[in-house]
């Protein structure tokens, strides 16, 4: 990164700045190149979350860095930090630019800023354009886990054909914001242990949870809740799955979260889930559906390679916590 400078050195070739720096007007190019790409790549409308960009910048109240080139912003980062932990919700450098020494550039200077901060003791991120995601190198390496994750598709003419599986004593109903509390409360156990609780320790408590849902039900990042392909499983009273989605666009949806209780698990409880919510999706007019999914996780890829969906992409969560 020799060829880097900050606003206290002489400018060189690049420069970085902090976000709160830039105007709107100078990152747009950047974000409408994004917006472009998640299209062209990914079937999704990234507007939501560019114009969001747009309205914090607007308001000099998003923490990060833009990247500078001849008075020309070419690439930005942001992150956010809460009770302990940071996240990185954007890193993207202009395609003519791109490349893992001028992304790094953004990471490390975003990370040196989190753990600069008292109290911030882990960092994750999800950042699914960024170069090489599972074999680049990495600011900060003695601190960083890497977790291959994919991101996977299915198209609903042949999804819509999948069998009904009826679950004994099991009542599908549609999930809605007065069942936030027991979500959470089957979150946090359906994910003790399991890999991807180290992924997002959100899912390591209840409290954590519900701000997980919160996160997914009101902001744009996993596209809009879409609350008719939501269903919720019921047995007794007692809620035993979810599968919640959203629209990422006009015509595509998203699932952003499957949950199974532990009690339930083996009974065929997670595919009738997802077909519920697919069946609802191209009742809406989407036309393809996509999640995503940690590759380790055996057990759920076979079921969604089951249910019709392949791989698009590869991407990875990365989390930096000293040790």
């Amino acid at each position: 990164m020799a060829a880097l400078a900050d606003q206290h050195n002489r400018p060189r070739e690049w420069q970085l700045l902090e976000l709160r720096r830039v105007s709107v007007e100078q990152l747009g190019p950047v974000l409408e190149e994004e917006i472009a790409a998640w299209k062209r790549e990914l079937d999704w409308d990234f507007r939501a979350s560019a114009d969001l960009v747009r309205r914090f910048v607007q308001m000099q109240a998003l923490s990060g860095f833009a990247l500078v080139r001849g008075g020309r912003v070419v690439g930005y980062s942001y992150y956010v930090c809460e009770e302990g932990k940071g996240l990185i919700g954007d890193v993207c450098v202009m395609r003519a630019q791109r490349g893992v020494e001028l992304e790094n550039a953004l990471l490390e200077a975003s990370l040196n800023a989190m753990f600069g901060m008292l109290g911030i003791r882990r960092v994750e991120a999800q950042i699914m354009m960024i170069s090489l995601p599972l074999d680049r190198a990495v600011p900060a390496p003695n601190w960083f886990r890497r977790y291959p994750r994919y991101f996977m598709q299915v198209p609903l003419g042949a999804a819509v054909r999948l069998p009904e599986r009826t679950v004994s004593g099991i009542a599908m109903l549609p999930w809605s914001e007065l069942r936030q509390e027991e979500t959470a409360r089957l979150i946090a156990a359906a994910y003790q242990g399991h890999v991807d609780s180290q992924i997002n320790d959100q899912y390591r408590s209840i409290a954590g949870a519900r701000r997980f849902l919160t996160n997914i039900v009101q902001y744009p990042g996993c596209g809009t809740f879409f609350g008719p392909a939501s269903w919720a499983a019921v047995r007794g009273g007692e809620l035993l799955g979810i599968s919640l989605a959203s629209l990422v666009s006009s015509q595509v949806g998203h699932i952003t979260q499957v949950c199974v209780a532990p009690s339930a698990r083996g009974t065929g409880l997670g595919y009738e889930l997802v077909r519920q919510s697919l069946m609802s999706l191209a009742a809406n007019g989407c036309a393809s559906v996509s999640l995503t999914v940690t590759a380790s996780n055996d057990t759920a890829v076979a079921l969604y390679q089951r249910m019709g969906f392949s791989r698009r992409r590869n991407f990875a969560a990365y989390v930096w916590e000293p040790r």
